[in-house]
């Protein structure tokens, strides 16, 4: 049954190969984001250091900061001729990403054997962690113009580490999410999978969750005096009968996929083709997290997202 009101057409009991798509939003909000372009000698080292900078960057809650792998550059595609890899880097102040770039860079990259560090935003507004980090060199460090990107060469004990003075920042998203309602843990986590795997492919986002999967959402509040969040108690299937659930029969598992994304578009892209491969046996409805439009901005509707076209039916 088509229901409709100006700007927007809906439809009831949607399902995707059987499993429910229930008619609610994902609420997402403003982040800054910088796009960082990590090279080495070859690919295990340019992997190793950008897995080190990212690394516990899963929530921004306790973190600092959420960050991760946003793809594989060739030697073709990169600066320095030589393997890359891009790492997205998530704040709630471009403030705060002054200070996560130059620990991590810092900390992370450039004691990373081969390193080499460059800008792959092109923003406006800029961090000068490269003008920073060349302290490092004790006087010893020089600089250079390459394509009018100034550089640093900041003499280590393997050769040099090479970063770009500057690294720009942009207003983004953090926050788009999914919820996976499973009839077990078995199908919950293939289909968490299945969609992770398919989000990877998305240029521009991040899942900064192990794995891209967290199986301990949470909700802002808690019982607890200075307790700022607290388990989603309304998605844990073994408190239903004491709490207000959210999960219907046959739920015994959920599980959430969070992204963080550089615009709507590569969210709302992240999400769809992660929906759609997230839909399979043992999944019993998709759903997402809101705040009923409070919290931020951005609300991604799943119907909208999935471009329905057909109740009770295949999409």
């Amino acid at each position: 049954m088509l229901k409709t009101w100006p700007g927007r057409v809906e439809l009831e009991h949607v399902h995707i190969n059987n499993v429910e798509i229930e008619n609610t939003f994902a609420e997402a909000f403003e982040m800054w984001a910088s796009r960082l372009i990590v090279t080495a000698t070859n690919d295990r080292w340019a992997m190793t250091a950008a897995q080190a900078a990212t690394g516990f960057a899963t929530s921004i809650i306790a973190c600092g900061c959420e960050a991760g792998i946003d793809g594989v550059l060739s030697p073709e595609q990169t600066p320095d001729g030589r393997p890359g890899v891009i790492v997205l880097f998530f704040t709630m102040s471009s403030k705060d990403m002054e200070k996560v770039l130059l620990n991590r860079v810092g900390q992370c990259i450039m004691t990373s054997p081969t390193s080499a560090c460059y800008d792959g935003l092109r923003a406006d507004t800029k961090v000068k962690t490269g003008g920073k980090l060349r302290f490092f060199g004790d006087g010893f460090q020089s600089s250079k113009l390459l394509e009018k990107r100034r550089l640093w060469r900041v003499p280590v004990m393997d050769g040099e580490f090479v970063i770009e003075e500057s690294f720009s920042m942009q207003k983004a998203i953090g926050g788009g999410n999914f919820l996976i309602l499973a009839e077990n843990e078995r199908a919950a986590l293939s289909a968490a999978e299945a969609a992770v795997d398919e989000m990877c492919a998305v240029p521009g986002i991040i899942m900064p969750f192990p794995g891209g999967v967290v199986r301990s959402g949470s909700k802002v509040g808690s019982r607890y005096k200075g307790q700022f969040v607290s388990t989603n108690t309304a998605y844990c299937p073994t408190i239903r009968r004491q709490v207000a659930s959210a999960l219907p029969e046959g739920v015994n598992c959920v599980m959430e996929i969070v992204i963080d994304g550089l615009d709507e578009g590569a969210v709302r892209e992240a999400m769809r083709v992660g929906v759609q491969a997230a839909c399979r046996a043992g999944v019993v409805r998709i759903s997402a997290g809101n705040y009923g439009g409070k919290l931020g901005p951005y609300h991604f509707h799943l119907d909208e997202i999935m471009g329905v076209s057909q109740v009770d039916g295949d999409v």
